[in-house]
């Protein structure tokens, strides 16, 4: 018997199977040519394959409202969200 990894969901708490749930990550920084760290990017990892820092959230909107409101996804990812890539990933969950 295959043992079923479980996540955290940001929103609610819960512990759900990974399957069900949709994976926010914050990519790796890259180096600019100049020396300067470049800020990784947050978006929604519909595959879960992406590289990066990942924090996990149930595919409600409820959830996801819940992780904003309470900055959770800054917290779990370390770095400030601007609230545009909040609106285009809410926009992205509602389509699925």
């Amino acid at each position: 018997m295959k043992k079923v990894p479980l996540r955290k969901c940001t929103g609610c708490g819960e512990m759900k199977p990974k399957r069900e749930l949709i994976r926010v990550v914050k990519a790796p920084e890259k180096q600019a040519e100049d020396g300067a760290a470049e800020q990784g990017s947050v978006s929604l990892d519909l595959t879960g394959k992406k590289p990066g820092r990942g924090a996990y959230v149930c595919k409600s909107i409820e959830c996801f409202e819940k992780a904003r409101k309470a900055r959770r996804f800054e917290r779990s990812l370390s770095c400030k969200i601007p609230e545009k890539v909040y609106e285009q990933m809410s926009a992205e969950l509602q389509n699925i």
